[in-house]
């Protein structure tokens, strides 16, 4: 079933061309996750990345950020989406919040990129 969501689709399918133009396969474990139903979606907290993140990691979430939790070092995590407190913690421990399509450009390849979801 295709997604309702323009937005979701064309970021599936960017995922796809990156998976298959620069051979890594994390970009295509990741459209795979967000094409799944939406009751499925993946949903994080700021205190899962905090436990499983060093500082100045790249994270992908496919699915949402929320803000439950602290964030005690600086962490790049690219999401579908983001709540309003995760973006603050998130800032306010240096880190940035950015959208999966600014982390495609950062990071063609997919190198040191954790998925966390």
């Amino acid at each position: 079933m295709k997604k309702t969501n323009l937005v979701l689709r064309e970021l599936i399918e960017t995922l796809y061309k990156y998976a298959r133009r620069c051979n890594a396969d994390i970009w295509a474990r990741v459209a795979e996750e967000l094409e799944k139903p939406s009751r499925k979606c993946r949903v994080v907290n700021i205190s899962k990345i905090n436990r499983y993140t060093q500082p100045n990691d790249y994270v992908v979430v496919p699915g949402k950020v929320l803000g439950a939790g602290e964030l005690d070092h600086p962490v790049v995590v690219a999401a579908f989406s983001f709540s309003k407190t995760a973006i603050e913690k998130i800032t306010r421990a240096g880190g940035r919040a950015i959208s999966i399509f600014k982390l495609l450009e950062e990071r063609p390849t997919g190198s040191n990129v954790k998925i966390i979801g």
